[in-house]
């Protein structure tokens, strides 16, 4: 067998047919660059990560084994998804193994730009359910408020999710402090609601979500001050 079937594939530049691939089916990237063994862990490990959310969902049961599903798939699945196709995106002599490509996405706030895309993921999803559902009436410190000023307090959630996401997406100042803003208005509003309202699964998840996300988004802030990392293209 010829040298250049059995070694892997070298490259000095970014591959996005390998970023698609994997993006498609965990290690599909890195098997079209040839390193099988590589991309069989990485298959193995996507297939481990689904697995066990199918399993927690099934245990639990509806509703909250489907809540608990999401939020494993939005929190750790996904993110995982999207770090082994970046890897297979990297060129290999940039890429210098697992702890380059995540060191790469630390310096350059790709985790940042991920939570950015998460936003207007949830500004679609919004989006859809006032579409879908305009009876609903959005709780909002203790009131349901119906009619035009119902349909701000629903209009106000995709508005400020497309705000943030695109301004996380490119590093802009202004989204960090929106966002902050946004986080302090959505701890006071659940915590009235809970004392109104008594406990809720969507909102026992969403105020711990929304803790995790503001300390993460907080130790993180330097990203913010280093705009010139939106210009970087890896």
């Amino acid at each position: 067998m010829p040298d250049d079937l059995r070694e892997p594939r070298r490259s000095i530049r970014t591959d996005p047919l390998a970023a698609v691939l994997s993006a498609l089916l965990p290690g599909l990237g890195q098997a079209w660059k040839g390193d099988l063994r590589q991309a069989c862990l990485v298959f193995l490990f996507g297939a481990t990560l689904l697995g066990l959310v199918w399993g927690i969902a099934r245990a639990m049961g509806p509703p909250k084994g489907g809540v608990a599903a999401t939020f494993l798939l939005i929190l750790v699945v996904l993110p995982c998804w999207v770090i082994q196709s970046y890897h297979a995106f990297l060129p290999v002599a940039h890429r210098g193994g697992w702890g380059q490509t995540m060191r790469t996405i630390w310096t350059r706030a790709h985790d940042i730009r991920y939570l950015g895309a998460l936003f207007l993921l949830s500004a679609v999803t919004d989006l859809y359910i006032i579409v879908t559902n305009p009876d609903y009436a959005l709780p909002v410190f203790c009131t349901r408020p119906a009619g035009v000023l119902g349909l701000l307090a629903k209009a106000q959630s995709p508005t400020l999710h497309t705000l943030i996401g695109y301004g996380f997406m490119r590093l802009h100042r202004w989204a960090l402090l929106l966002y902050l803003v946004y986080a302090a208005y959505g701890l006071v509003n659940v915590t009235v609601n809970f004392a109104c309202f008594g406990y809720g699964l969507v909102r026992t998840v969403f105020l711990f979500t929304l803790l995790a996300f503001t300390a993460y988004v907080l130790w993180r802030r330097a990203c913010f001050r280093a705009a010139r990392l939106a210009a970087q293209p890896l």
